[in-house]
């Protein structure tokens, strides 16, 4: 059974390497030290947003709709991706143009965003949202 590569650590958080690679067809085999790769630094839901951008064609409003996500959401998750894969310039301003919130760790905005996606759906109960927000704050 063949699994996704993970490129983080789940002891130390710290980055993975590839030690070994194998030809399922006529079983040559290297050994050595390989890198994931820039793409390999992205997790799951940033994998599937780059799906949606593909598809989309870079069209964030079409990502909108097919996510079911706000544009600036959209914006943001993008944002984080970009970082993730170490595209950034660094010419960002310390606030989301686009939500006029301070500038904040990705997956932090990312992960407030969700909670608050999840509460207008009326997925979780107010008070579960504010725990969670709480929670986030201690955490950051």
């Amino acid at each position: 059974m063949v699994h996704d590569v993970i490129s983080t650590c789940p002891v130390c958080s710290g980055e993975l390497t590839i030690a070994r690679l194998h030809c399922r067809t006529c079983g040559t085999s290297l050994e050595g030290e390989f890198g994931v790769g820039r793409f390999g630094r992205l997790n799951v839901e940033q994998l599937a947003l780059l799906e949606s951008f593909l598809r989309a064609r870079g069209n964030l409003k079409e990502m909108e709709r097919e996510l079911g996500i706000s544009y600036p959401t959209v914006r943001g998750r993008l944002d984080a991706m970009v970082r993730a894969l170490g595209l950034s310039d660094g010419a960002e301003s310390a606030t989301d143009e686009s939500a006029g919130e301070p500038a904040d760790s990705g997956e932090a905005t990312d992960a407030r965003r969700l909670i608050l996606e999840r509460l207008a759906r009326r997925e979780i109960a107010a008070d579960e949202a504010a725990a969670a927000l709480r929670e986030l704050g201690a955490n950051s």
